[in-house]
Parts: structure tokens; sequence; C-alpha cells
């Protein structure tokens, strides 16, 4: 049988030779979440906690590389009943500039209806505003650590024997502090090619995530999902002279691939890998949110009471 790590950097080896480009979902918040991610193991046993620790590597439009740890609690209080804490970082680095910085907590609770029906409620709060400088210039989104919005996402998820479907959305309930002008920066720079989002508006996002577990023997599991985001409307931003202009392209439809696989150490002791890739990518992604093929990893710890 092959072991975790081999598959882990065999997969790692393989997925910065492509060059796809999609929306990095997981930095907006809402495909990341317990109740819309594919899970693995026993998840109706009454009263247990889980921790988890992540991490992510990736790449974004204009060369820049990316990663991101983070935290998570998971606590089941009822057969019904789940709360999740989550806390995240991103650094990103290119074109001479590097920078790092916790990016958002995530609180959420998700209601088990019935065995096949479930709800999720939660909130996004920032831990930055989306506003940050370097040598008094402004940066674009695509170097800070988070969008800086407040965001209520909501969900629905129905299972159809092993298919699970899961609809969500993610509103916005507040905007940035970004002030990025392409025309602070000079020609020869990179940053004088990427769209201002002075003021910027962003838009909310309706995604779908529809996965199909195969499982691989007691410890193996392998998870392909697809998921459709639909950008719900045009990003705005507000121009040198005060006006606040559509960024048209900004509307539509990104659609990735993800592929979970879960290796159960013990049962307390378990591994997740997932790899996404796009298929279909909007015109425009003010938002930063922007990547290549994106590789995470997680370890996960469940106590049971």
């Amino acid at each position: 049988m092959f072991k975790p790590a081999i598959i882990c950097s065999a997969l790692l080896l393989i997925l910065p030779t492509l060059s796809v480009r999609a929306q990095g979902c997981s930095d907006a918040g809402a495909c990341t979440l317990h109740g819309v991610v594919p899970e693995s193991g026993d998840t109706t046993s009454m009263d247990y906690t889980t921790l988890s620790i992540g991490g992510f590597v990736g790449t974004a439009d204009y060369d820049i590389g990316v990663a991101g740890a983070y935290l998570a609690v998971n606590r089941r209080v009822s057969k019904r009943l789940t709360f999740d804490v989550k806390l995240t970082s991103l650094a990103q680095s290119g074109n001479d500039i590097s920078v790092f910085g916790v990016s958002d907590v995530f609180v959420n609770a998700t209601v088990d209806a019935t065995s096949d029906l479930s709800f999720t409620a939660a909130i996004k709060i920032p831990l930055a505003d989306g506003g940050a400088l370097r040598d008094g210039k402004p940066l674009p989104m695509d170097y800070q650590a988070s969008l800086g919005t407040v965001d209520l996402i909501t969900g629905i998820g129905y299972s159809i024997d092993k298919l699970h479907v899961v609809l969500a959305y993610q509103q916005p309930l507040s905007q940035n502090a970004n002030t990025f002008f392409a025309s602070m920066y000079p020609a020869t720079s990179v940053l004088s090619t990427i769209q201002t989002t002075n003021n910027f508006y962003r838009q909310p996002d309706l995604l779908l995530r529809v996965s199909y577990p195969f499982a691989l023997g007691e410890e193996w599991s392998i998870t392909p999902s697809i998921l459709p985001i639909y950008h719900l409307g045009n990003d705005r931003y507000t121009d040198e002279q005060g006006i606040e202009r559509d960024i048209i392209g900004s509307q539509g439809v990104t659609l990735n691939g993800n592929l979970y696989i879960d290796y159960a150490l013990t049962e307390q002791h378990a591994l997740q890998f997932n790899v996404g890739v796009p298929f279909i990518v909007r015109d425009a992604r003010p938002d930063g949110l922007t990547r290549g093929v994106i590789a995470t990893i997680q370890y996960s710890y469940r106590i049971a009471d």
C-alpha cells in the first residue's frame, strides 16, 4: 500500500507544472467551511471535538506565489448540531514584494435536520482591512491578506445515497479599505497593469458543490468534487474623478474541480490532501482571489468525550 507521504509528494511535484487559473475559493471562504466541504469518517457520533491544522501553496496572477495556513476547531455538541471556528493566514510573494498577514476568523454552525439534509450559517470576520500599504503606496487586492469584508455565509446540503450536493451563498455585509490606483505606479511596474480597486465594492457569490466519495479499503477514500461559483454582479471601484465604475467582466461563472484524498491514520488521527483546478474562469477577477492549481494538506485530531 502506498504511504500518504508518497502520494502527496508525487502530487506536489506534478501540480506546479500546470499553468491554469481559477478563483481561489479557499480565500473567499464559503467553499472551505464545515457543511460545505466533503467529509470523511464518522460524522454522526455525538459529542466530539476535532482539531485541524492545514496549509496550502499555489500560484496567482502576475507571477505571485501564495501560501497559507489555518487552525480550526470543530465541536459536535449533539447528534444534530456542530460549531466551528477557523483562523486563517496568507502570504504572497512576487515582483519584489513579499507580504504576510493573518486573514480572517470564520465562525459557523451546522444543523443536521435529518440524516440527509443539513443547514449551515457562518460569519467571516476580517483581521485585515484590505488596505495594506508598501512604502506609503496602496497595494492591489492581489497582495492583501484578506478581502477585508464582513461576510454572511449560508448553505444547504443534501445527500442522495453517497452523492452530496451543497448550495451556498456568500454576502458581503461591509466593504474594505482598499485605495489602490494602478496609476500610482510607473509603467515599468507590473502593478500598473493591475485593475484599480479604490473603494472596492465586492458583489456576492453563489456556489454549488457536488461530490461523491469512493472508499479504497478501510483507511483510504477519494472524493472528486465539482464546484461552480457564480459571482452575482460586476464589482465596482471609484476612479480618480470620484465616479463609481463597474469592473466589466467580473460578473459570471468560475468552474473548479477538486480532488480530496483522505487517509485515516487511526480512529483519532487523519490526513487530507486536496487539489483544485479550474475549467472555466471569469474575464476579470479584481478581488485578488485568482489562483493557479492549489494544493492543500490537513492534519486532524479527533477527541471523543
